[in-house]
């Protein structure tokens, strides 16, 4: 009975390290992890703070003042004054959107850096897939390459073979000892990277089998709801907000702004003091704020036009270009379960129906296929990925 929880820690265990295998997870731990998004969510933190700086009420005045008389008789006079600005509730109203608005472009801009550190992050995850279904593969030539060089070697030494199909043999063991040895440094590089967007932590992503992908089949159809999925023409969309309520705020700052106090006036034998109410009219400092902010509603709605039709031209660009590598990645893997040559050209080396070059030539061909296969699914993954990258 004491076994059980060991087994239950052991199984949920294994569930974990199973789940640290999945694109997704990997994600969500780097998610946690990068350093950059870290500095990005305090940015964020600061600009929405900095965005209600302008929200509080004025500093208050105080005022004192020591006349001395003359003539003496006439004494000394004290003056105390003070007093507090105060704006419109309207136009406090008004800042109070405008600091909304402000906070959700601050929000806007975050995730747009995020999904792009994502995206960077799932196109590392996607080449460690690719590296790690590369090196199954070419281990398992290694393996197969150097049992045909050693069987080359008996026969040579028993005088049943020659030194030419021998030298192949060898030559073929090296090349692909060399291949595996470059995917092995390619892969640790790739490996690096990403533990680089994990915070400097080594992540495990042992995968050697891309996930099945559903594609789209109608490009506007999909695109209708990527435009609203996307971080940055939000980020676009949210500017052309925050300054039509920038526009109503410079309107509103040309109302009057009035103050309310308390002055006082003391001389001997006499006193004197009450209430003040001011007021300030902005004839001349609000000159020209509500034409620039105008201006600049305009310039952000050319900003947001513009984004839209280069997010729209990239995104058909990259979805044919997906397609196509959707077509190649099937046809290829089609072609290799109906032309498998492996066993049928192992079988003649055996019978002695064809020469150990002929089998090299013929095996070389079939592995070629097989690499660009592997090759070809890798890119329709990363084009995907870049495709969808609004999802992340």
């Amino acid at each position: 009975m004491k076994r059980l929880p060991i087994i239950i820690m052991a199984i949920m265990t294994a569930a974990a390290l199973h789940a640290q295998n999945k694109i997704a997870d990997v994600l969500n731990v780097i998610e946690q992890n990068n350093t950059t998004l870290k500095v990005l969510a305090e940015d964020m933190k600061t600009q929405k703070t900095g965005n209600r700086t302008d929200m509080t009420l004025p500093d208050p005045e105080i005022g004192f003042g020591y006349l001395w008389g003359s003539p003496k008789t006439v004494g000394i006079k004290k003056d105390v004054s003070v007093s507090q600005s105060f704006d419109f509730a309207t136009i406090s109203g008004i800042k109070s959107k405008v600091a909304d608005k402000k906070d959700l472009l601050a929000e806007w801009q975050y995730k747009t850096e995020r999904m792009n550190i994502l995206l960077e992050a799932k196109q590392c995850c996607i080449d460690l897939i690719y590296y790690n279904a590369m090196l199954k593969e070419l281990t398992a030539r290694t393996e197969h390459a150097r049992e045909m060089a050693t069987a080359q070697k008996r026969r040579l030494d028993s005088g049943d073979g020659n030194i030419i199909e021998y030298n192949s043999a060898l030559l073929n063991l090296t090349a692909t000892e060399a291949e595996l040895t470059r995917i092995e440094t390619e892969r640790d590089a790739t490996a690096t990277q990403l533990a680089r967007l994990n915070g400097g932590e080594g992540i495990t992503l042992s995968d050697n089998e891309f996930e099945p992908i559903a594609m789209p089949k109608d490009f506007d159809e999909w695109y209708a709801t990527a435009e609203k999925k996307s971080p940055a023409l939000a980020y676009v969309r949210q500017q052309i907000e925050v300054g039509k309520k920038e526009v109503a705020l410079n309107k509103a700052m040309g109302l009057p702004a009035f103050s309310l106090g308390y002055q006082g006036e003391f001389v001997k034998g006499e006193r004197h003091q009450g209430i003040t109410v001011g007021f300030s009219i902005p004839l001349w400092a609000n000159k020209n704020k509500v034409k620039q902010a105008k201006a600049a509603v305009r310039a952000a709605e050319a900003r947001e036009a513009d984004a839209k039709q280069q997010f729209y031209g990239n995104l058909r660009t990259l979805f044919h270009r997906t397609t196509g590598l959707k077509v190649t990645a099937d046809k290829y893997r089609s072609v290799l379960i109906s032309a498998d040559n492996s066993v049928p050209l192992k079988k003649a080396l055996d019978a002695g129906q064809i020469s150990i070059q002929e089998y090299l030539t013929g095996i070389s061909l079939y592995y070629d296929s097989k690499d660009r296969a592997i090759e070809a699914e890798r890119d329709y993954q990363k084009a995907y990925a870049e495709l969808s990258a609004a999802e992340l």
